[in-house]
């Protein structure tokens, strides 16, 4: 796993988020380093997305202040490649001009921009889908685009909200054991969110456990597994003593989170 430098890539200070009377976020603190693969677990409706919106400049923050690699975020911000849950493809580009598009707006050549574009589309696995459109590719096989196109923009972070939610189990760990070589080869710092904590557990550094709404960050962990993170990785000791640890909270935040909304 690569070593995060003691670079603060990410500063959150003291962010909340109101939208009238929902308070979505409340004094949100953390620091994320350079290199550092940051997953954010925890109920749903606890702002993670809301989070993950603000240091993009997608939306505002009620109070606090969010800055990105010396850059405090005013609006959005092209140093964050964002990662959704849906395939946010352009249906009528190929794989090569959708991995390519973010290149073509900055003005990069088209020969340029094809060059760096199928670095990534191979990187992800894609070599020989360069030319094929987006319906024609699985759920798998579109992600791994959206992934690619992100990586040729070369942004100093890369969020992904839940991305292979939507996936079957077997393309989910494919995907998961290809995100991790991506990790290693493009040495970005990433904000990962899930509710899976075996994922969080197979791909993270560090996972950020947050509470029911409002939401705020109640558990920081280090993830200290060795690597590689296989079958056996889930078998040892350690992985079922932070997966414990994590239930634990995540549960508790969970009923909380329940009974708030039960009265």
């Amino acid at each position: 796993m690569s070593q995060a430098s003691n670079t603060s890539m990410i500063s959150i200070q003291g962010i909340s988020k109101q939208y009238g009377d929902f308070h979505a976020l409340q004094h949100v603190n953390l620091e994320i380093a350079k290199g550092e693969f940051v997953v954010l677990l925890g109920a749903s409706g606890c702002g993670k997305s809301t989070l993950l919106n603000l240091v993009t400049g997608f939306d505002r923050s009620t109070a606090g202040r969010i800055v990105v690699n010396d850059r405090e975020v005013t609006k959005v911000d092209p140093h964050c490649g964002m990662v959704f849950q849906q395939y946010a493809l352009f249906p009528w580009l190929t794989v090569l001009d959708n991995v390519a598009f973010g290149l073509k707006m900055k003005g990069v050549s088209r020969a340029e921009r094809h060059n760096v574009a199928q670095r990534f589309i191979e990187m992800v696995g894609l070599k020989g889908f360069e030319h094929k459109y987006p319906n024609t590719l699985s759920g798998g096989m579109r992600q791994r685009v959206s992934i690619a196109r992100v990586l040729a923009n070369d942004p100093d972070v890369i969020l992904l909200d839940e991305p292979f939610a939507a996936l079957d189990a077997m393309t989910r760990q494919v995907l998961q054991d290809e995100l991790l070589q991506i990790y290693e080869k493009s040495k970005k710092t990433i904000i990962f969110i899930t509710h899976s904590i075996d994922e969080a557990l197979l791909l993270s550094t560090r996972m950020i456990i947050m509470s029911a709404r409002p939401g705020r960050v109640v558990t920081d962990i280090r993830n200290d597994l060795p690597m590689p993170r296989n079958a056996d990785v889930q078998l040892s000791p350690r992985y079922n003593e932070l997966k414990s640890q994590i239930w634990g909270t995540v549960q508790s935040e969970v009923m909380r989170s329940l009974q708030a909304t039960s009265h």
